[in-house]
């Protein structure tokens, strides 16, 4: 296997190009460099083994190892270009437009045959979301949205309609992957009152509810992420609202759910408040990891049965990336933050290295689980455009800056299929890099003139969380906690975790001394103020919580809530506010 070259594409405003690498990296010019500007898109096929792009002229399809043109399209408008998973179909989608006279227009996705070159079926489709039929990995079925209804193809006949999938409203669906028999996961969104809801279903079994998988339904929601594990066996939806009725977030609101093909679903019970920015199933199936809450985020990992598995505590980072064995997961903060990653070593949740890639706008790991990429490209950012090759331990072995007045648009490593590169053991020796190490200039923070000859005092925003491994340790003479007693530990930790959130909301000069809090919160059960109005107060606002804290435990347990309980739940911050205000009273 290590005959096997790899190549990663760059296509920005100098053309298009290849270059081979790891470990030595040169252009290949076997496949010829394409100097004009107008390559909009590329894909490769699934196994690496075919490649095409649009020119602006025509749509190419090129073998990759012998560089022979295959077909050629005209096509110069296309946009999209995506192959089926055994090579056999190329996609290609230009946008829609209608004629001059309002007539409806020409028909914009087309359907090639890899093989022979020739066009196997025309649709009409107007949106760009969803473009692209999917297909079965062993290309048996294929699917695409056509109004209320999902259509299924069956061994590339399109001009047959195989089966349908009929739901009011239908906006989304995804083929599982893996063998036969095909699942299919459908989101239909809520409307007029009524929740939205993800179905699971096996192909062809589309008879109605009953006939359903699993079914989980919930409200807050607009848009839907579905996400199905390499085994099929799992589907995990993030679930988001465009605007946050609270206010507390620009992101507007996600909750993450868990639906199983056995029927078993559960709402995932994340620590933190704030946003979910990413969840990735771990390769193996067996677990995924999700970053979320207000800066500074906390990442964790969970296993199926949504318990958390190990907690990385809080950084500034807002993406993971499994490698493909499954055995390295990079947590990085891109985009707003400035590239900070961490490589754990996912075994033994050992941190490996903490590389810094600045400005980063893209991150990919190489198909051999060893390397990844990560580069700076336009129109997200439009200086310093560039890529660099690391490997896990934190050595940059190769990088390109384009000159000041070029761009990159975009990379992408030549794919190969999983199991093509045997697993190796981890290493934590940083690999020897031929390039010159940069010194990392560390950004210093703003002082006012008045401080600079001052000595510094530590001054956090935030108290950072240390990594914890939440698994029962085997060494342990602690039995494991009943669900009962895990229930009641995470009510108190929910508990606080909300206390805390509602004094951090209030000011900061509000908010007493820790001494106070503890003579506060151990004593006020006995305290009176001397007012009954107030006491009466008081009591009616802990009942309230106490009702909050019964629906939550119901909610944690996937009971399905009506909306007016989960409205209850959303205040339960205002309440705590304000009973903390009564009780500061006196």
């Amino acid at each position: 296997n290590n005959s096997l070259t790899f190549s990663f594409l760059v296509r920005g405003s100098e053309g298009f190009y290849m270059v081979t690498g790891p470990p030595s990296f040169t252009e290949n010019t076997t496949l010829q460099r394409d100097f004009g500007k107008n390559c909009k898109v590329f894909a490769f096929s699934k196994d690496g083994t075919l490649f095409a792009w649009c020119n602006g002229e025509k749509v190419n399809i090129v073998n990759v190892a012998s560089t022979e043109l295959l077909h050629s399209f005209d096509l110069p408008k296309a946009v999209c270009l995506e192959f089926s998973p055994m090579n056999n179909v190329l996609a290609t989608w230009q946008a829609y437009t209608t004629a001059k006279d309002g007539t409806a227009g020409m028909p914009n996705l087309q359907l090639h045959d890899v093989k022979t070159g020739k066009c196997l079926k025309s649709f009409i489709q107007k949106k760009m979301q969803n473009w692209c039929p999917c297909w079965a990995d062993d290309e048996s079925i294929s699917a695409r949205i056509v109004n209320n209804e999902v259509h299924f193809f069956e061994n590339n006949n399109f001009d047959t309609i195989a089966n349908k999938l009929h739901l009011q409203k239908v906006n989304d669906f995804v083929l599982s992957p893996g063998p036969q028999p095909s699942k299919v996961s459908v989101y239909v969104p809520g409307s007029k009152g009524a929740p939205s809801f993800v179905r699971l279903y096996q192909y062809p079994n589309f008879g109605g509810p009953q006939s359903a998988l699993a079914n989980k339904s919930f409200f807050k929601a607009d848009k839907a992420t579905m996400l199905w594990n390499n085994k099929a066996t799992a589907v995990l939806v993030i679930a988001s609202t465009e605007v946050d009725k609270t206010g507390a977030s620009y992101y507007g609101e996600q909750t993450l759910h868990y639906i199983a093909t056995n029927g078993e679903s559960a709402v995932v019970q994340l620590p933190k408040n704030g946003p979910i920015y990413d969840v990735v199933w771990n390769p193996n199936s067996t677990e995924f990891c999700a970053v979320y809450g207000f800066m500074p985020a906390k990442a964790t990992v969970f296993n199926l049965k949504c318990d958390p598995v190990f907690d990385f505590g809080t950084g500034p980072r807002n993406a993971a990336y499994y490698s493909s064995p499954g055995h390295i997961l990079v947590l990085a903060g891109f985009g707003n933050l400035r590239g900070q990653m961490e490589v754990w070593d996912v075994k033994n949740y050992k941190l490996i290295s903490k590389p810094l890639a600045s400005d980063s706008t893209y991150f990919a790991w190489c198909p051999d689980g060893e390397h990844f990429v990560t580069a700076t490209c336009a129109p997200r950012l439009r200086v310093g455009n560039g890529y660099k090759i690391w490997h896990y331990t934190g050595s940059v072995l190769h990088k390109c800056e384009v000159p000041p007045n070029a761009e990159i648009w975009q990379v992408s490593w030549q794919p190969f299929l999983d199991g093509t590169f045997p697993t190796k053991a981890i290493t934590y020796q940083a690999v020897v890099s031929g390039l010159p190490s940069a010194e990392v200039k560390v950004a210093k923070a703003y002082r006012p003139p008045a401080l600079r000859n001052k000595p510094i005092t530590s001054s956090k925003l935030h108290e950072e969380e240390p990594p914890q491994n939440m698994k029962p340790q085997p060494g342990n003479s602690d039995k494991p906690l009943s669900k009962m007693a895990l229930k009641n530990q995470r009510k108190h930790e929910a508990k606080k975790a909300a206390k805390q959130e509602a004094r951090t909301d209030g000011s900061q000069e509000s908010t007493p001394s820790p001494a106070l809090q503890d003579v506060l919160h151990s004593t006020l059960p006995s305290m009176t103020s001397g007012d009954p109005e107030v006491d009466k107060k008081i009591k009616n606002l802990k009942k309230k919580l106490k009702a909050i804290e019964q629906l939550k435990d119901q909610a944690a347990t996937g009971k399905q809530l009506e909306k007016n309980q989960l409205e209850k739940i959303q205040k339960e911050a205002a309440l705590l506010k304000e009973l903390e205000d009564l009780e500061l009273g006196f």
